[in-house]
């Protein structure tokens, strides 16, 4: 019965995504970055089409526990990843923003980390980018600011190419992800699954070019080479994930507690070379770049929910900062004892950041693939559903 089911629970996870990408793609639907919106038909059935995707994967999950055929659940991974570049880029500007970061420091010779796109309204990345975010500058790492500018040399300006470039390259991380969290984990078709199958990754890779899927697929790497006793470059590919994007460098100290001294010393050889070009690169600005999102809140965000039920905001502030420090403290302590639970950890930083998004969701669902721990796995996948329909206009 189960090798049945499996393979047509998969199936049934690609239609609906298939779905959903198809009335994204619809003519006035307002679901890809910058639609028109001409009607909510279109975002309903977005929504409700991925809600479905997503409760036959959280199906297959329960299925999946008393085992599967590894290739089976990774060729049908594979197809659900790739599915959504079949059409527009999703929900988000996103991938734009990347590439004015890339052409502010590699055409106009300026830091990124200190000079917004709006400073050359004439370049068409500038046009790109969303209109409420091109005074800000990068919040990003520096490899990927540089990846970004290869990006450009590579597409030659071209709006399109740059966002579909970035869309495979964000559905191949996804695809690493899911044959990394396969040969880390125990339960291999399990985990192959948890991180494939999921139809808000495959949205928020191939569909919204995010490199958040990047920044994961490096740290589940340097999870392998820890399991192959290959610490200093286990090290230094973290510390590489964590100049893609920060939240690897707030988890580290989760993976540090209980490391050897070859994981530190691959940390710090990363650490200082990296701070030495990001800096002989870009300009010492990327240093102070990550204070520049507290200042954001998103509808989404716990604290704005408490807020909405009556909390002064000041409070609810207080009240997340408040259980991120108490819960930091249980989780360092968790680490010590040889139990890092990074899953947790992310989740930790979801229900407690002011500014959440969708593809957020995606970090504890990658991370909580290779842990044994139930716990997280379902507030993991608790918070990709709740996330599921925030950015979709209605």
């Amino acid at each position: 019965m189960t090798s049945r089911l499996l393979p047509a629970l998969g199936i049934a996870i690609a239609v609906a995504l298939g779905a959903a990408i198809f009335a994204a793609s619809t003519r006035g639907s307002p679901v890809p970055a910058g639609g028109l919106e001409l009607g909510d038909t279109a975002s309903i059935v977005f929504v409700v089409a991925l809600a479905v995707g997503f409760a036959l994967y959280a199906a297959a999950l329960v299925t999946l526990r008393r085992g599967g055929h590894l290739v089976l659940v990774c060729t049908i991974a594979v197809a659900i990843q790739l599915i959504p570049l079949a059409g527009p880029l999703l929900l988000s500007h996103d991938v734009y923003s990347y590439w004015a970061y890339g052409r502010v420091a590699s055409k106009h010779d300026s830091d990124p980390y200190r000079v917004p796109p709006a400073d050359f309204p004439s370049d068409p990345a500038t046009r790109a980018v969303a209109p409420g975010w091109r005074g800000t500058t990068s919040v990003y790492g520096p490899a990927f600011t540089a990846f970004s500018i290869g990006v450009d040399r590579v597409t030659h300006g071209s709006v399109e190419a740059v966002a579909l470039v970035f869309r495979i390259v964000a559905a191949a991380a996804a695809i690493a992800a899911t044959l990394l969290a396969a040969y880390i984990a125990r339960r291999k078709a399990f985990a192959a699954a948890f991180v494939g199958w999921n139809p808000l990754l495959a949205a928020s890779s191939a569909g919204g070019g995010h490199n958040d899927t990047l920044m994961l697929a490096l740290m589940l790497g340097a999870l392998a080479l820890v399991s192959r006793r290959k610490d200093a470059g286990a090290g230094g590919l973290w510390l590489l994930a964590a100049a893609v994007k920060a939240p690897a460098l707030f988890l580290l100290p989760l993976q540090l507690v209980r490391a050897g001294r070859r994981f530190w010393a691959g940390c710090v050889v990363a650490g200082v070379a990296g701070s030495i070009a990001a800096t002989a690169a870009f300009g010492s600005g990327w240093l102070s770049s990550l204070g520049r999102l507290t200042r954001n809140e998103s509808r989404y965000a716990i604290p704005s929910r408490l807020e909405q039920l009556g909390v002064p905001d000041q409070a609810a502030h207080a009240l997340a900062a408040a259980a991120l420090g108490i819960a930091a403290l249980w989780l360092l302590r968790q680490a010590r004892r040889g139990r890092p639970r990074l899953a947790l950890g992310a989740c930790l930083l979801l229900l407690t950041t002011p500014w959440l998004l969708p593809w957020y969701a995606t970090w504890p669902v990658v991370l909580a693939a290779v842990e044994e721990d139930a716990v997280a796995q379902v507030l993991a996948l608790g918070l990709a559903a709740y996330l599921l329909p925030d950015r979709v206009p209605f």
